[in-house]
């Protein structure tokens, strides 16, 4: 469902990906590790589009995201290609990044109708049955401001959600969330997976969430791959030295 070959990414001089090549299988939850700067949040950002790369290229279910064929070439992509390809994506931020001039209704019907061509009441009926998965039905009318930070990043996974994306980024969406609030969250993930066959890629640092939720973790250092494993071995038993020294700091900071 995703494909990275090759990826090149800098920022001025800092090389933030260096040749990443990483695959992701359709209906698979993978989780990315590492610390700041390793390229993380960089690799959702490519796959929204908000960055471009500077060398290889990207593939979602089957299509380039990056590139595109003209006249028999592969050039890169312009913005109604990728745009195009994007649709098939749900982002979760850290910072929610919902409408505050907006309902929940709102928030949540705004994109289907205008980017999906839903009508309102179609979209409306989808919101209602999303906000009733999240435990907000009862919350439609209300605005951001008047929620909690839990219930603001749950509307935010109904707004994803509402678009009925094949692949959902999440961007340490628990980061910003008192530590009483994370637990909730996460079950609300955990159901999400179990229920939907869509393809999740996550960075976070709750790494028992990570052990228990993901089919593969990665981890990254210096814009590469440097392990790739299931859960059960790479968090518990890791290969590599860097991979180590990494988990006891997170495990420490607790």
């Amino acid at each position: 469902m995703i494909v990275f070959e090759g990826v090149h990414k800098r920022f001025g001089d800092s090389v933030v990906l260096s040749d990443l090549d990483l695959a992701v299988d359709p209906g698979e939850h993978v989780t990315l590790i590492g610390p700041s700067g390793s390229g993380k949040t960089t690799i959702l950002r490519l796959l929204m589009c908000l960055e471009r790369v500077d060398a290889g290229t990207i593939r979602v279910g089957g299509r380039y995201l990056s590139h595109m064929h003209r006249r028999g070439e592969l050039v890169p992509a312009d913005e109604k290609h990728s745009r195009d390809v994007r649709r098939r994506i749900g982002m979760v931020f850290q910072q929610f990044n919902l409408f505050p001039n907006m309902s929940v209704l709102g928030n949540l019907i705004e994109a289907p109708t205008r980017v999906l061509g839903l009508s309102r009441a179609e979209a409306t009926e989808r919101a209602a049955e999303l906000l009733d998965m999240v435990g907000l039905a009862e919350k439609i009318d209300e605005h951001p401001a008047r929620l909690s930070g839990g219930q603001q990043q749950r509307v935010a996974i109904a707004r994803a959600l509402a678009m009925r994306p094949d692949v959902l980024l999440l961007d340490e969406i628990t980061s910003a969330l008192d530590p009483e609030l994370v637990a909730g969250v996460l079950r609300l993930l955990r159901r999400i997976g179990d229920t939907t066959d869509i393809t999740i890629l996550c960075v976070t640092h709750e790494i028992g969430f990570a052990r228990d939720f993901s089919d593969r973790v990665l981890m990254l250092d210096g814009g590469r791959v440097i392990e790739d494993g299931p859960p059960d071995q790479l968090l518990r038993e890791p290969r590599q030295p860097r991979t180590k020294e990494f988990l006891a700091a997170v495990l420490e900071g607790r």
